[in-house]
């Protein structure tokens, strides 16, 4: 992926998720991938401010204050960090370290202050994917694309990847219809076709390996199904970009497949609704928080919604899952819905950090059980 996106991986979260220090700062920034970057190093010194302040009623030493604010400034100063952002900027630090991440979803600017980070707008960028890739494939032509949420289309060099049917044959021509061996006329070419889709899809294997995002493709009958067929990529999206793609300009492609990933999450989501549904009438359900947060503490929640925006001040008893809500949002405070996703992602459950919109029946959160409470 491009440099300015920084797509966490579970084992980054897995790591934030498990860190504990009594100093841990969040904080979320609005930024923009064609900006200078002038507005939201405002915005995140402004953000380091009012952390400041949470971290002094908190009583934390001066030297720790200290240090979290240096990294944070060291931030702000950095003039080549800003010139590659995405839609949003996370940053979480300690006196001992600072992690920062530029994301491709739209984040409400926030700042946290407790024992432990907080992670719920952040697991909002692998809930479902922003970016993605197009293989726009012809019969004499192949390109792979790269799509970031706001940014101008970008093709990738794919080591290996033939120019054309006719170059994976090693002829001049995929028409020919003389005799060749076996293989001739409009069988010839299907055989033809079939080899060139497999030299494509090991020439993507390398790049492709180890992620988890969508590859769209572009491309007309036979080849569409002829590639499916053959592909290995497990994340090869079921909705084609219809069309010749030689005669689609690559802004059109990559315009189409952000068409293609919305339906694609509002498929996934769909699937999500109608099983917590079924599950409801099965007792294997709940919106009740306190519900949740006991569910989520001994490892009985599947499938977790959580509103990335709300923060519902108070604690959960690390033992029964008890919750105490605070009256107001403070350093001696976390986000209880935060806490709950933490203990459901860490207990191999799946978070789904979504808008409020999308949380069934409109709630804070909502959970999926692996069993009947």
């Amino acid at each position: 992926m491009r440099l300015h996106t920084d797509i966490p991986t579970r084992a980054q979260i897995d790591q934030l998720l498990t860190s504990r220090h009594r100093s841990s700062v969040s904080l979320y920034v609005p930024t923009s991938p064609v900006s200078a970057g002038r507005a939201e190093r405002i915005e995140l010194k402004n953000l380091a401010a009012e952390a400041q302040r949470q971290l002094g009623e908190l009583t934390a030493a001066s030297s720790e204050i200290g240090r979290i604010a240096a990294s944070i400034v060291d931030i702000i100063d950095d003039d080549l960090f800003w010139r590659y952002q995405a839609r949003s900027l996370a940053v979480f630090v300690t006196p001992d370290a600072t992690t920062t991440f530029r994301l491709p979803n739209r984040l409400e600017a926030m700042v946290e202050v407790s024992d432990r980070f907080h992670l719920k707008p952040l697991l909002r960028s692998v809930t479902f994917s922003e970016v993605a890739f197009v293989l726009a494939l012809a019969q004499d032509s192949v390109r792979l694309l790269e799509v970031v949420a706001d940014l101008e289309p970008s093709e990738v060099a794919v080591t290996d990847l033939p120019a054309s049917a006719a170059d994976a044959a090693g002829k001049s021509s995929i028409q020919d219809r003389a005799p060749s061996r076996r293989i001739q006329g409009s069988e010839g070419q299907k055989v033809r076709l079939h080899q060139y889709c497999r030299q494509i899809d090991r020439a993507l294997r390398p790049l492709l390996s180890g992620l988890d995002v969508p590859l769209i493709l572009a491309a007309t009958e036979p080849l569409d199904a002829i590639f499916r067929t053959v592909n290995t990529y497990p994340y090869l999206a079921p909705v084609t970009i219809p069309g010749s793609p030689e005669a689609t300009p690559d802004a059109d492609l990559v315009l189409n497949a952000r068409s293609v990933l919305d339906e694609l999450h509002a498929i996934e989501l769909r699937a999500f609704h109608d099983l917590y549904r079924r599950r409801w009438t099965e007792g294997r359900a709940s919106r009740d928080i306190a519900e949740v947060a006991r569910a989520a503490t001994y490892g009985a929640v599947d499938t977790l919604f959580a509103d990335i925006d709300e923060v519902i001040p108070g604690s959960i008893d690390e033992e029964t899952g008890a919750v105490s809500f605070s009256a107001a949002s403070s350093a001696a405070s976390y986000g209880v819905v935060d806490e709950i996703a933490r203990r459901v992602w860490l207990s191999g459950g799946r978070v789904l950090a979504v808008r409020r919109d999308d949380v069934p029946d409109g709630s804070s959160v909502a959970a999926i059980l692996r069993y009947a409470l």
